[in-house]
């Protein structure tokens, strides 16, 4: 069997690829070297902007098969019937860490979605918790700017973090979920994964359904404690990434059985509390979970940059019969995520592999850009309505519309009969083992205690006080008793 022919991106053979061209033997370099010079070149600008968050993640393929009848509720045709399977690509991410972070850290983890449905993607982007730390997106930038390395020190300052807190009672249902058990997954594969957004089901009567969305892992959750952590990132920062790699390979294929939550839209303006607030969970006595299907990965991707890292997920992929919610924390995602992908991959990136429809093709007015291909050829125009058969609206809306009213401006969320900062957080204490809080009260004070400011400690003393008392007081002494030494 012949080799291949090594060639330059221009297919020109390669003559010599262990030596530069020289003027003379141990001469300079010569600028004419085209070989030298297109590899350097291409070697410096390998790597692209790293997302801002969600940076450090590992992906896989597989698929995605309905078990239970949902069309009561939807009329998306990838949910249609039982049996209906789904190709899929999820990505398993950090949050605050850039992408030479380590994976065995206490953070949340992303967990995103991409449903290659006959009707175009659907992406659903949502984390391994249920709910997030704020509930309004212009805290975002703020919120991530006290995670991430400061200005000045380069490095996270619990300062900063716990300083943020102090000012967002709203975070103390998330901080719990991060410092308990759950806030460092054993693997990508040992943990559950939510929508964490509402979003909205329409079914083909035109009614609409407020769903939450729950993925239960089917190998059972393991977390790791701090201690357990911190050896895995010493020894293999890649530890995530290496387990779900190697059991995809060994054929032990992950999967994760579909829940949903649906409120009927009607109800959502008198529920007890804002069923749109982020940072509060639907109770199960009031919408039990209705399975859906089952989603399995099967195949690793053949190149982690190409697939995982260039990989775009937004919010705003939806497909008929699935919408938005009043959620704006979701709004806001809706934006930013498809913008953050156009900086950093251009405006042409739902061309690339990963991220173009697999059961359909795209047909729209797009053209030009960087790395425009032009795959609509050379009669098709780029302007519509137009006399040359090009694709033509529907007029048919992907869900049901959102009733608005009232006037325009900066407005609190409204405020509904039960609606809390703490009670859910104090729930969420109360469900825990006695050993599930002893390690959830060591995690925050191991933190909390090492903030300067007296003031920043006492505000956010207050809020785990107002959760529950004996959350408060526990926390409270152990910092304290850390201070102290």
């Amino acid at each position: 069997m012949s080799q291949r022919v090594l060639t330059t991106e221009s297919g020109a053979p390669v003559a010599d690829n262990q030596n530069s061209a020289t003027a003379g033997v141990g001469g300079p370099l010569l600028l004419q070297d085209q070989h030298l010079l297109e590899k350097l070149a291409r070697f410096n600008r390998e790597r692209i902007p790293e997302r801002v968050v969600h940076a450090r993640g590992s992906g896989a393929y597989g698929h995605f098969e309905v078990t239970d009848d949902v069309t009561d509720f939807t009329h998306a045709d990838f949910l249609s019937e039982v049996g209906r399977r789904t190709e899929v690509f999820v990505r398993f991410s950090t949050v605050a860490d850039s992408l030479g972070g380590a994976d065995a850290v206490r953070d949340p983890r992303g967990f995103a979605v991409k449903f290659y449905t006959g009707e175009g993607n659907y992406d659903l982007v949502g984390n391994n918790t249920p709910v997030f730390f704020i509930k309004d997106p212009v805290k975002f930038p703020d919120f991530i700017h006290s995670q991430k390395r400061d200005p000045f020190t380069g490095r996270q300052e619990p300062d900063n973090v716990w300083d943020f807190w102090a000012h967002s009672p709203e975070a103390t249902h998330q901080v719990t979920w991060l410092m308990g058990d759950r806030g460092i997954p054993a693997s990508y594969r040992h943990m559950n994964g939510y929508g964490s957004h509402t979003y909205q089901w329409t079914n083909s009567r035109g009614e609409a359904f407020f769903v939450k969305y729950h993925f239960k892992t089917n190998q059972g959750i393991r977390s790791l404690s701090s201690e357990q952590a911190a050896e895995i990132a010493g020894k293999d920062p890649d530890s995530h990434q290496t387990d779900l790699l190697q059991a995809i390979e060994r054929g032990v294929h992950p999967s994760w059985t579909l829940h949903v939550q649906l409120m009927p839209a009607a109800e959502a303006a008198d529920y007890r509390f804002n069923p749109f607030d982020l940072t509060k969970v639907w109770p199960h006595a009031d919408y039990p979970l209705r399975r859906v299907g089952r989603l399995v990965l099967d195949r690793n991707p053949d190149n982690v940059f190409a697939e995982v890292e260039q990989a775009a997920f937004s919010p705003n992929n939806f497909v008929p019969g699935i919408g938005p919610s009043p959620d704006k924390m979701l709004q806001g995602r809706l934006f930013a995520y498809a913008d953050a992908h156009r900086y950093r991959l251009g405006v042409n990136h739902t061309l690339l592999a990963v991220n173009a429809p697999k059961a359909t093709t795209a047909r729209n007015y797009g053209r030009d850009g960087l790395m425009a291909s032009n795959p609509q050829g050379r009669y098709a125009k780029n302007y519509e309505p137009n006399s040359y058969d090009g694709p033509v609206e529907t007029g048919r809306p992907l869900s049901a519309p959102l009733a608005v009213s009232g006037h325009t401006g900066t407005h609190e969320a409204p405020a509904h009969t039960k609606d809390d900062d703490f009670f859910q957080a104090g729930e969420l204490y109360r469900l825990m083992s006695a050993e599930e809080r002893s390690r959830l009260v060591a995690n925050i004070a191991g933190g909390l205690s090492r903030v300067s400011r007296d003031d920043v400690i006492e505000k956010n003393l207050a809020h785990f006080h107002a959760a529950d008392p004996e959350y408060g007081r526990r926390v409270e002494e152990a910092v304290h008793a850390l201070r102290e030494d």
